[in-house]
C-alpha cells in the first residue's frame, strides 16, 4: 500500500490515504495501453462513409456504342468505373469498425493508466467532490487550488448532475464515472482529480 494527501476542494489537506497497489502501483504496460486506446477510437468511428457502385450512379442503362466497327474500346455502360461521372470501385461502404478486447487486457491496461497517473505525480485525491447548485465557478476555483488549470479529467463514484453541468463550459476540463472511465480519458488528461469514494469503488471493482 502506497499513501497519497487527501485534499478538499479548497485545496486544504485534510488526510492521507492509502491506495491499493495491485491498481495504482503496478509497472504500467505501455503496449496494452496502446491496445487499449487504438480500440477505444475504432469504437468510436462512425463508418458512415459510403461511395456509389456503378449499379448505383444515375444513367448509364444503354450500350454507348455498337461493339465491334467504330474504333473505340468496347464499352458496356457510362458508368462504368473509368468514365467521368462513373461509378466506384472499390469504394467505403458502411460498416462497423469496433471489436473487443478480452477483460484481462482491458483490466491490465485500465491499472497500467491509474498507475501511470500516480508515478506521474498528476493523480489527485479530493475528499468530496459536491456542489450545492450549478456554478462554473466553484469547479473553476476547486481547479486552481488543486494545480490542475489545465487539461483534467474529474471523476466521481456516481453520476452527479450538478458537477457535470458546472464542469461543461471549462475547455479542457471533462467528467466522468467509475464506470464510464477509459483508458483514452486517463491518458490524454493532464491532471486526473477523483473523490476518495470513488478511489473505492475503482478498488472494489479491480481488485
Amino acid at each position: 500500500m502506497s499513501q497519497i494527501s487527501v485534499f478538499d476542494m479548497t485545496g486544504k489537506k485534510v488526510a492521507d490515504t492509502e491506495l491499493n497497489d495491485a491498481i495504482f502501483g503496478i509497472e504500467p504496460n505501455k503496449a496494452i495501453m496502446h491496445a487499449m486506446v487504438v480500440n477505444y477510437l475504432a469504437n468510436q468511428r462512425q463508418g458512415t462513409q459510403s461511395t456509389l457502385t456503378r449499379t448505383e450512379v444515375r444513367g448509364g442503362g444503354r450500350k454507348p456504342w455498337r461493339q465491334k466497327g467504330t474504333g473505340h474500346a468496347r464499352q458496356g455502360s457510362i458508368r462504368a468505373p473509368q468514365w467521368v461521372h462513373g461509378g466506384v470501385a472499390l469504394g467505403p461502404k458502411p460498416r462497423d469498425y469496433s471489436y473487443s478486447l478480452n477483460k484481462k487486457e482491458r483490466r491490465l491496461g485500465m491499472k497500467s493508466a491509474l498507475s501511470t497517473k500516480v508515478v506521474d505525480e498528476n493523480l489527485v485525491v479530493v475528499d468530496s467532490i459536491k456542489l450545492e447548485s450549478y456554478k462554473t465557478k466553484a469547479v473553476v476555483e476547486m481547479l486552481k487550488a488543486l494545480g490542475a488549470e489545465g487539461k483534467a479529467l474529474i471523476v466521481t463514484a456516481e453520476s452527479d448532475k450538478t458537477v457535470v453541468k458546472s464542469a461543461a463550459n471549462i475547455p479542457g476540463v471533462k467528467t466522468a464515472t467509475v464506470n464510464t472511465l477509459s483508458v483514452y480519458d486517463i491518458l490524454n488528461y493532464d491532471k486526473f482529480i477523483i473523490s476518495s469514494e470513488a478511489v473505492k469503488k475503482i478498488e472494489e471493482v479491480y481488485a
